[in-house]
């Protein structure tokens, strides 16, 4: 399989919601991050997917300008999703990068604006404090919480 289409069915089966499909994209060594899940290893992002997938139940998501190199891959995606902790409608707007090898990704990278995800999704709040290290980490550890407690749920730790 191409690097291309590695990334391609990654997205085909992230918007079936397919995240087996998702997780057997990965390599036993990859890693994530992104604005609000930072460092994750093999098992916590396959966790963050299966999470997600679960959780997402009105997602809705495209992706396009998929594009390999001799290393990896790029993606643009855009997720359509209601934020789960406070019942709000999310639109994000992301930009991955991937390293590939042997056919897995061993490394991939989300970018997207924190501050527009964090007013759409928390509100006023976010539109406050959005901007602020401190809130930005205050995110980051509740969303390293609810991977927690959804890994020892799911037995996956």
């Amino acid at each position: 399989m191409t690097n291309k289409a590695l990334v391609e069915h990654f997205y085909s089966c992230f918007q079936q919601k397919d995240y087996k499909g998702m997780q057997d994209c990965y390599a036993d060594n990859a890693t994530f991050s992104d604005s609000v899940f930072v460092n994750l290893n093999a098992a916590e992002v396959r966790a963050m997917w299966q999470m997600l997938c679960l959780r997402g139940k009105d997602l809705v998501l495209e992706y396009n300008d998929v594009t390999e190199n001799a290393t990896g891959g790029t993606a643009e995606w855009v997720a359509h999703y209601t934020f789960s902790a406070t019942k709000r409608k999310v639109t994000n707007r992301i930009k991955a990068k991937f390293v590939i090898e042997n056919g897995k990704i061993v490394s991939h990278i989300d970018d997207f604006d924190f501050y527009r995800w964090s007013s759409q999704a928390l509100g006023l709040v976010g539109k406050l404090l959005g901007w602020t290290g401190f809130f930005k980490n205050k995110v980051r550890q509740n969303a390293a919480n609810e991977l927690d407690k959804f890994m020892l749920r799911e037995n996956l730790r």
